[in-house]
């Protein structure tokens, strides 16, 4: 059959990104157990195109993502697909974006009831003469304000939030998701539970009275766990907060060189 793709293009337009995205598919996400969990991930994947050519070949990066859902990912197997990619497509360069939630068990402070807390979580990578790959977690927490305690007489708004983070690293076995998730919650006014007993919430609330964070705070403390991190290379933070007395949200927000 007649190659459409491969014709000359005369356009002289080198394409950066041309590829597949919304892709659904299952893949397995190593825990720091020895466990895995089969997750549904949201993943793009793409690749650099070179000016003469008119087109990509679209069902190459079907194969190559079939063929991987069904091994564990790890940083081997982001480079394989990449590298798999890149000589697929003949490109100079090619990267994804992989996007699930990820389910982390925790206790309630007081009645040690366990729950399931559900974390979106994900990997970006890319490779061209170097490979780089990004872990991404997002961490819903509880801020309490610290100007409206100081000024109030009794009480003090606080709100969900959720910190975002972004990670260089380069190998496995260094970041893992339990970790990250657990340290960052410290560092919040408040954690989130999916089962809290009536003495869970008071002991939730009260933590955060005694704990009042800005946004702010939240950023700092974060970049300065991040910077002691063994693993982390370069990374960026955020912390968005819904305001719970306010028509607006507020932000902060770091980048550390990634």
């Amino acid at each position: 059959m007649k190659d459409i793709q491969s014709q000359k293009d005369t356009r002289h337009v080198e394409i950066q990104k041309v590829g597949v995205r919304n892709v659904h598919i299952p893949m397995i996400i190593p825990e720091k157990n020895g466990n895995v969990q089969n997750v549904s991930a949201e993943v793009e994947l793409n690749a650099s195109l070179d000016s003469e050519m008119r087109g990509t070949h679209m069902s190459r990066f079907m194969e190559i993502l079939n063929k991987y859902s069904k091994i564990t990912l790890s940083y081997e197997s982001l480079k394989n697909i990449l590298s798999e990619t890149k000589d697929a497509l003949k490109s100079s360069s090619v990267s994804m974006n992989i996007k699930f939630r990820y389910y982390i068990e925790k206790q309630a402070p007081i009645s040690q009831k366990k729950g399931l807390i559900d974390y979106i979580c994900g990997f970006k990578a890319s490779l061209d003469e170097n490979f780089k790959t990004i872990l991404h977690l997002e961490i819903p927490i509880i801020t309490l304000c610290p100007c409206s305690k100081e000024i109030s007489e009794y009480g003090a708004h606080n709100q969900r939030a959720y910190v975002k983070i972004n990670v260089e690293y380069d190998r496995d076995d260094v970041l893992w998701f339990e970790d990250l998730t657990h340290d960052i919650e410290k560092l919040a006014s408040g954690e989130l539970y999916s089962i809290l007993k009536r003495p869970d919430e008071k002991a939730v609330t009260e933590r955060a009275y005694d704990n009042p964070k800005f946004v702010e705070d939240i950023v700092r403390d974060t970049t300065i766990y991040l910077k002691s991190a063994e693993g982390a290379i370069n990374f960026d933070v955020e912390c968005e907060s819904e305001e719970s007395i306010h028509n607006h949200n507020a932000f902060a927000y770091v980048n550390f060189g990634i």
